[in-house]
């Protein structure tokens, strides 16, 4: 007898149940207490109070700038809003947007940079299509990925990003196995990132672009760059980005969000795509919302015309340059004496990654994931969630899963909360030392 009462849910909620992310914030909120070197969250006193309340006082000021933010606004986002994000790219890359090959046309502003990554899966990737990330990457993208039923391939990365030559070997060998057909994207996040804190190499950033190129023999293979931490850059300047070198604009779908850099809670991101990718996002999203937030647009234009955001990225920058120094100072007080523990000092983001001697596994289950919750009050990300692992391929074809490492972010904690952290893991990992 059928039972009524069964709910008959689609595949992709069965692909996305039980995601880290879930876990996670669930661990924080049911172990009150505990310090959190885990969540990627801001600094709370550093969001910019007085310049989004400067913006919006403009912006209601005049009965007719209020009417129009509290209208709905365009699937793509304000006009005026894109036109400052084509001059704030190109600042960024100190190059014109004809040397680009970009106008205001090839951008589309989100809800974040997040939104932004699940529409281009959405209109690139059918279950059973494959995109070839870095070992490791950021795990939430891992788990958009995963709810659209999309097969994911590590690749190695170093100490300058994913290499180049086994990005190569890995799209020879799913050519020899008759898969190089179901490539659509290889995903990168160029600068700081999540989790290791690595920038790709500028030579890097040129032969990503030709190896693309080069496989795209069937389709185009795009290359999705994820710049979310590309303005958080304590050490040197700020980096070209992979789409810089791209002169057709083909090849390089670019993503950045003001969440990191302005506020999150404005949730104002933006992407660039080719004319026929932003079409296939634009009618995505225009089913999706009608367009993101128009008020929070108007905002964040006010504090780019104004030059508001520019002054607050650079105290941004001195506030998590102290507090990125703090957590590798703490590194050094309570880790530098046990053996085989070793951690990445990053130029610039949120994160450090840290890895531990290869018989201590750091995972959700280990016993020091575990004594670090319940017992020291201190709570980390599992390094092991940033690994992607192909079911399809052999061990030998692919990057093992490294159970060892964890990332830490410096983001929300003070620096009294970053050094006590830091001390009661080091309480916690000395237990299995």
């Amino acid at each position: 007898m059928a039972d009524s009462n069964k709910i008959q849910f689609s595949k992709k909620r069965a692909w996305s149940h039980d995601l880290p992310i879930s876990y996670l914030m669930q661990q924080g909120v049911e172990n009150p207490g505990v310090l959190s070197l885990a969540a990627g969250l801001v600094d709370q006193d550093s969001l910019p109070v007085s310049i989004t309340q400067s913006a919006f006082e403009s912006l209601f000021s005049n009965p007719r700038s209020a009417r129009e933010s509290l209208q709905y606004g365009t699937t793509a986002g304000s006009l005026s809003l894109r036109k400052m994000l084509l001059t704030h790219l190109t600042n960024l890359e100190q190059k014109s947007a004809e040397e680009m090959g970009m106008t205001v046309d090839n951008f589309i502003v989100t809800t974040g940079s997040q939104q932004y990554l699940s529409l281009l899966g959405e209109v690139l990737l059918d279950p059973g299509d494959i995109c070839l990330v870095a070992a490791p990457t950021y795990f939430v993208f891992l788990g958009v990925l995963q709810g659209l039923g999309a097969r994911i391939i590590s690749v190695d990365t170093d100490e300058s990003g994913m290499k180049m030559d086994s990005l190569d070997t890995t799209l020879e060998r799913l050519e020899v196995q008759g898969q190089l057909n179901r490539v659509k994207l290889i995903y990168l996040v160029s600068d700081y990132e999540n989790p290791s804190g690595i920038s790709l190499s500028i030579e890097r950033r040129k032969k990503v672009i030709e190896v693309a190129q080069k496989w795209s023999t069937r389709h185009r293979i795009h290359i999705l760059e994820d710049l979310a931490y590309r303005e958080l850059c304590y050490d040197g300047p700020v980096l070209p980005s992979i789409r810089s070198f791209d002169q057709t604009g083909e090849t390089v779908i670019l993503t950045q969000t003001f969440s990191k850099s302005f506020a999150p809670g404005l949730r104002v991101g933006f992407g660039v795509a080719s004319e026929q990718v932003c079409a296939a996002i634009s009618d995505k999203k225009g089913n999706d919302d009608f367009g993101s937030t128009n008020m929070s647009q108007h905002i964040l234009a006010n504090a780019l015309r104004e030059n508001l955001y520019y002054d607050h990225v650079e105290y941004l920058r001195s506030v998590y340059r102290e507090k990125r120094d703090c957590m590798l100072d703490a590194a050094e007080t309570h880790f530098s004496k046990l053996k085989n523990v070793n951690w990445i000092h990053p130029g610039g983001g949120l994160y450090v990654w840290m890895t531990l001697p290869e018989s201590i596994e750091t995972g959700f289950e280990s016993s020091l994931f575990q004594k670090a919750i319940h017992g020291d009050k201190v709570m980390y990300v599992p390094g092991e969630l940033c690994y992607a692992y192909d079911h399809d391929l052999g061990c030998d074809e692919q990057p093992a899963i490294q159970k060892n490492h964890m990332r830490l972010t410096f983001g929300v904690q003070n620096t009294q909360g970053i050094q006590e952290g830091m001390k009661r893991l080091a309480n916690a990992v000395k237990s299995f030392i």
